[in-house]
Formats: C-alpha cells, sequence, structure tokens
C-alpha cells in the first residue's frame, strides 16, 4: 500500500473546524442545560404524591435510556412534523440532547437525593423553612455534591454525542469534517484530525466542570 499522507484539504479547511468546535460546544452546553431542568423536574415530579405522575417520569426515562439516540434524533426532525411541529437542525440537536441527558440525569439526581438523611429534611422544616428551601438548600446542593463525579461523566458523554447530531446536518464538528472528506477523499487525515479535536473538547469540558466544582459546590476551608 503506498498511501501519502497529504494535510493540504485539513489545512484549507481549518477555519471551518474550528468554527465547527464552537457549534460543538454550543449544542453540548445547549443540550447540558435543558437535560438539568430536566433532570430536577424530573426528580420533582418523581417524587409526587400522585402514582400516574411518577409512572409518566418512570416511563419516559425507559423509553430514553432504552432507545437509540439516533432514532431519537430522527423522531423528533423527521416524524413531529408529521404532527405539525418543525424544527430546523440546530433546535432539534439542543432537545434530543436535553431530552437524552435528561432521561439520565434524572436517575443520577435521584440517586443524590435518596442519599439524604430524612433527619436533614426534618430537621430543616422544624427551623420554618419552605418545602423549595429545603429542597435547594439540604437537598440538592449536597446531592450535587455527591453525583458531580457522575453528572460531569455523563455530560461529557453527552457532548460527544453531538456527532450523531450531523445525521441531521446539525453545525458541528462531524458535520462539516464530513463535507471536506467528501471533497477532498482524505479520511485518514481528516478524520484523525477530528479525534484529536474531539480529545481537546473532552478535556475543556472537564476543567469547566472541575472549576465549577471547585468554585460553587466544594466546602469552604476554614
Amino acid at each position: 500500500m503506498n498511501y501519502r499522507l497529504d494535510f493540504t484539504p485539513v489545512i484549507e479547511g481549518l477555519p471551518d473546524l474550528l468554527l465547527a468546535c464552537l457549534g460543538t460546544f454550543g449544542l453540548a452546553l445547549g443540550g447540558m442545560a435543558l437535560a438539568i431542568v430536566i433532570g430536577i423536574g424530573g426528580v420533582i415530579l418523581r417524587e409526587s404524591r400522585l402514582a400516574p405522575v411518577r409512572w409518566l417520569v418512570k416511563g419516559f426515562v425507559e423509553l430514553v435510556r432504552n432507545t437509540p439516540f439516533l432514532v431519537q434524533i430522527f423522531f423528533i426532525y423527521f416524524a413531529l412534523p408529521l404532527a405539525g411541529v418543525r424544527l430546523d437542525p440546530t433546535p432539534t440537536a439542543i432537545l434530543a440532547l436535553g431530552i437524552n441527558g435528561g432521561a439520565y440525569a434524572i436517575e443520577i439526581i435521584r440517586g443524590g437525593v435518596q442519599s439524604i438523611g430524612k433527619g436533614q429534611i426534618e430537621a430543616g422544616l422544624a427551623l420554618g423553612l419552605h418545602r423549595a428551601q429545603v429542597f435547594r438548600l439540604i437537598v440538592l446542593k449536597p446531592a450535587l455534591r455527591a453525583i458531580f463525579p457522575s453528572l460531569t461523566s455523563q455530560f461529557v458523554l453527552l457532548t460527544l454525542t453531538t456527532s450523531v447530531c450531523s445525521a441531521i446536518s446539525a453545525y458541528e464538528l462531524t458535520a462539516v469534517a464530513q463535507r471536506i472528506e467528501s471533497e477532498s477523499f482524505r479520511s485518514f487525515e481528516v478524520f484523525g484530525t477530528i479525534t484529536l479535536f474531539y480529545l481537546v473538547i473532552s478535556w475543556v469540558m472537564m476543567r469547566f466542570f472541575s472549576v465549577i466544582s471547585q468554585r460553587y459546590l466544594s466546602y469552604p476551608v476554614k
């Protein structure tokens, strides 16, 4: 095999690839924000006194966790328009990422919430705190401290899952790389380069979460 490496298409397409990295970050952060909202909301509803509400949340979690992400994003992008709901690729990608990440976040956050002793909750209520204050100050923050490593690992995985969004032509790194590869036929050079890009993206996300943990979730040093 006499294959010669030629990174010229990659170098020429580097500005587009760097912009696509920003697109990947945008999809990831949008999906994470929605996943957090769904995760916290789902945990609250999971503890509802109404059995149908609890069953609905459980059904949502099982449905999302036991179906491929590609099928989920195709359903939103191709099937929902038949019901009159039409979304562009980028909003579709964020919605699909948020729903997928939210289903996992519900179970992760629920595990953290259940680790908080009932005595702490009762003490908060005895001090005159409202249930919303008890949940935010006594339950949620300590629970987030406990589950933060698992949650961040899930969100890094969600960041890498953005590559699947290229299937609906959402603007992100893999979609741009596929375009450059289809024009140049330099598969090794193009996909080898974006492999390194994804490693950098993962590292940046881990550093981002580390800063959040140290600033907002660490215990104060006396």
